[in-house]
């Protein structure tokens, strides 16, 4: 009994979003369980309990600890630019939970379903920028427990994002993800009486900005 309790001990518990287990014997360094998962990053469950979406994943030289539980995720792909780059060498802060309990198991489902509507509502955006003809950057604030209920209320990342844009479109008097650009017609043409360039980030304070200025 004594060996099987010190055999617990000396392993290491690794979650992956399907909800499959796996239980290593430690020491074992990041780059080993990754290597076998292209794409994927090793994150510490209490950075993510700490830090949500922006905890940052164990290097690959890093070794998990025993008796300590992980997340293996697959990380979603951001549109590169200078705004998602600046906000990506930010230093995590750590925030108050605010009462809310979760488990291992539902703080991973809730960081990857952050992480996807953040890549979800980018891809979005740019897309109906660029049908629209131009770039454009507008800002918005929402806050981590309207984020957190609108996750709870959707069946998918997909539908999440859509109630992001929904709120900006609200919030932003019904103008649609152009924010009330004009638009004037001349003999059939229509000529833009503005355009704007839009990207997606998240803050220090738990909440989502849609950073951005008019061109």
């Amino acid at each position: 009994m004594g060996n099987s309790m010190g055999g617990r001990r000396k392993k290491a518990k690794v979650m992956k979003i399907n909800g499959e287990t796996m239980k290593l014997k430690t020491p074992i360094e990041a780059s080993e369980l990754i290597k076998d998962y292209p794409d994927h990053v090793v994150l510490d469950s209490e950075a993510v309990k700490h830090f949500g979406v922006r905890a940052k994943p164990l290097e690959p030289q890093q070794h998990l600890q025993p008796n300590k539980t992980y997340f293996l995720v697959q990380l979603p792909k951001f549109p590169e630019d200078d705004h998602h780059q600046e906000n990506l060498n930010r230093v995590p802060r750590r925030v108050k939970s605010g009462g809310i309990h979760m488990g291992a198991k539902d703080r991973l489902d809730l960081l990857m379903l952050s992480r996807r509507a953040v890549s979800d509502l980018s891809s979005s955006v740019s897309t109906t920028a660029t049908a629209a003809g131009g770039p454009m950057r507008v800002k918005m604030r929402l806050p981590k427990a309207q984020l957190e209920r609108l996750l709870e209320e959707s069946k998918d990342e997909a539908e999440v994002a859509e109630k992001i844009v929904d709120l900006y479109v609200e919030k932003s008097g019904g103008g649609g993800v152009n924010g009330g650009a004009a638009t004037t017609r001349h003999g059939g043409n229509y000529s833009k009486a503005r355009e704007k360039r839009v990207s997606f980030a998240a803050t220090d304070e738990e909440e989502i900005h849609l950073d951005g200025t008019s061109l």
